[in-house]
């Protein structure tokens, strides 16, 4: 795993991106405290969790199964617990006792064996529905014009309760080339499924473009945690 930052560090990170969220808030004439920050763990040891709980911070990011079994249980406290990474159906059964929020919503046969496992263990998990609204090959998620139609499905699946939609726009080191596609989402969410409150977009390299658009969680791990 990777290397542990101090409770200094991670402090002072902390407070830095949280700062630059309230001003790109700001700037798009939003409340900062629309917006929540999702501390994205993945490849760093409990005590890095640690730093950051100590911190005031208390969201976290997990892309791997494995990987968040033994860390889960290792941090303990009042860590709130996110699943961020593309969710096999053969690991749903983990991640229905793990998380009480996933990113990654990608297909209805996912969603049957959460809400399968989930009534099992007497829960139920906010999911955020993953759009592919740039047309790549290589992300996934379902296309914006089968929206209205898979939330009309998932209704069928208690357990597993929408709360908004999630996206991933194509990597490129300008920030201002992820903006049309986090503004699609946003008009989809408020064309398509308005009730959704959620937009859970934008990364570290993009976050601030992403809150002008209107995420509502922004999923940032190497401007807090440091590189991979």
């Amino acid at each position: 795993m990777s290397r542990a930052p101090s409770p200094e560090d991670a402090g002072s990170r902390l407070a830095a991106v949280r700062e630059r969220i309230a001003r790109a808030a700001e700037r798009a004439g939003r409340d900062p405290a629309g917006v929540s920050l999702l501390a994205v763990s993945k490849t760093f040891p409990p005590e890095a969790v640690e730093s950051f709980l100590a911190a005031g911070q208390r969201d976290f990011g997990e892309s791997y199964i494995q990987e968040a079994r033994d860390k889960i249980p290792a941090v303990g406290g009042d860590a709130r617990w996110h699943f961020i990474g593309h969710l096999q159906t053969n690991k749903a059964r983990y991640a229905a006792r793990l998380f009480p929020v996933i990113h990654a919503l990608d297909s209805l046969e996912l969603a049957s064996e959460l809400n399968r496992r989930l009534v099992a263990e007497g829960r139920s998990v906010e999911a955020y529905v993953q759009v592919n609204v740039s047309g790549e090959d290589s992300k996934g998620g379902i296309g914006p014009g089968e929206l209205p139609e898979f939330l009309d499905a998932l209704a069928a699946y208690a357990a597993v309760i929408p709360v908004g939609l999630m996206t991933m726009p194509p990597f490129d080191p300008d920030p201002e080339t992820a903006r049309p596609h986090f503004r699609r989402l946003r008009e989809l969410r408020d064309r398509s499924a308005p009730a959704l409150k959620g937009l859970s977009m934008g990364m570290s390299g993009d976050y601030e473009v992403a809150v002008e658009e209107g995420a509502t969680v922004v999923r940032v791990g190497t401007a807090l945690f440091g590189g991979r």
